[in-house]
């Protein structure tokens, strides 16, 4: 089954093509990225799986249009890799939120498209271009079956008493405040995998899975199912982040708004955009300038360096602590995969878990690698995450009728 897995941002989408004979067995056909949608000079990239890249730049004013530039690079006589458009069986989406209602992965139809339509105050940065994605397909392969997969998703399974929020219970049934999560899609990839690759049965595990990025989360996957995550109602919540704050007090809002006179919009803007590395560090976003900075001697990077790095271990021993016990813990993500440095200092604050670490094997960038010694009573492992494979899954299984 040939599958077209898209992934829309605001202003650019992602998107794979893969042919998937089973659920083990797939290739990777070509993938590539649109940018600067709706901005002047869009520019798309695409990379065929064994070929050359080729690139595109033009006016690109919306979705509709970068689906189209897709669709056209995939189909084109010299850099494509399909005879025609109906060689493709099915179209996956991420989509950042389903509320509590779309709890799995499933077909797109009106219903599907409205609810996630009520889901934009959650998700307003992501879910209307989500939404933007899907109205593209539709308008370009009207009949091809679409599947969505949601962030939210896998964490639906946690408790009551570890998605609800202390404020009068009133605000949980008329606007549904509470604790989503996020990063679902790669924290399902890398438990079940990650179980596999250390030899654990996923389902008699305690799992901690670290998604560390520009956006970081952190999980408690217990016995295969989310038990608790980092982030909240928003993306917003848990750890320090690129730009993202993570969490603070909540009345540091109310008084950062009163002095500087802001308005919700304002401080939500500083929160998401201004804080977290970028803002503590005053270097960067990105945890390499940092890391630089850091070695020159920048002060206010090392303590944002610090701050990210306390964090992980606090939200590790938390849901360690929730779990009694752990038997696996994973790295992901860009930081996650790659950054040595910050997994062995991690991991030597672990040591009352029980965890053994190997330096010599942690140094890999991206690959899959245990990471602690033989005897350690914990292991320790980097997961490379494949969110795309993940809704390349699923799609195939939603549409064979199987799921």
């Amino acid at each position: 089954m040939i599958i077209l897995v898209l992934n829309c941002g605001s202003s650019s989408l992602k998107y794979q093509l893969l042919d998937m004979k089973d659920e083990e067995t797939y290739s990777l056909v070509a993938k590539g990225l649109v940018e600067r949608i709706g901005m002047d000079s869009g520019h798309l990239k695409h990379t065929p799986t064994g070929g050359d890249s080729f690139e595109l730049t033009t006016d690109i004013p919306d979705h509709t249009k970068g689906i189209q530039l897709v669709l056209e690079a995939l189909t084109d006589a010299r850099h494509g890799v399909l005879k025609s458009l109906t060689d493709i069986d099915a179209v996956g989406h991420r989509v950042l939120h389903g509320g509590d209602v779309l709890f799995k992965s499933c077909l797109v139809t009106p219903e599907v498209v409205k609810q996630i339509e009520k889901c934009c105050d959650l998700g307003p940065l992501h879910n209307p271009a989500n939404l933007m994605g899907i109205n593209a397909v539709t308008a370009n392969l009207p009949k091809v079956p679409q599947v969505v997969v949601f962030d939210t998703a896998f964490h639906q399974t946690m408790p009551d008493y570890n998605y609800i929020y202390g404020v009068p219970y009133e605000y949980y049934e008329k606007y549904r405040i509470r604790k989503y999560g996020f990063h679902g899609t790669s924290h399902r990839y890398v438990s079940k995998r990650g179980a596999q690759f250390a030899g654990l049965d996923l389902s008699n595990s305690k799992i901690i899975t670290c998604h560390l990025g520009n956006g970081s989360s952190i999980s408690a996957v217990l016995n295969g199912k989310c038990y608790d995550t980092s982030m909240g109602l928003t993306p917003l919540d848990g750890l320090l982040m690129g730009t993202r704050c993570g969490s603070i007090d909540p009345e540091v809002v109310c008084y950062i708004m009163n002095k500087e006179g802001l308005t919700p919009s304002q401080m939500s803007t500083l929160m998401n955009k201004k804080s977290g590395l970028l803002g503590l560090s005053g270097v960067s976003s990105d945890c390499r300038d940092c890391d630089a900075a850091v070695e020159a001697g920048n002060e206010r990077a090392r303590i944002a360096m610090d701050k990210l790095t306390h964090d992980i271990i606090k939200y590790i021993g938390a849901y360690a602590a929730q779990m009694n016990g752990v038997d696996l813990i994973i790295f992901t993500g860009g930081i996650g995969e790659n950054n040595a440095v910050m997994r062995e200092q991690v991991c030597r604050n672990l040591e009352f878990l029980g965890v053994k670490f190997d330096s010599q094997a942690n140094k890999c960038r991206g690959e899959e690698r245990v990471i602690s010694t033989s005897d350690s009573k914990v292991k320790v492992a980097v997961i490379p995450t494949n969110e795309e494979l993940v809704i390349a899954r699923d799609t195939m299984n939603i549409v064979n009728g199987l799921e």
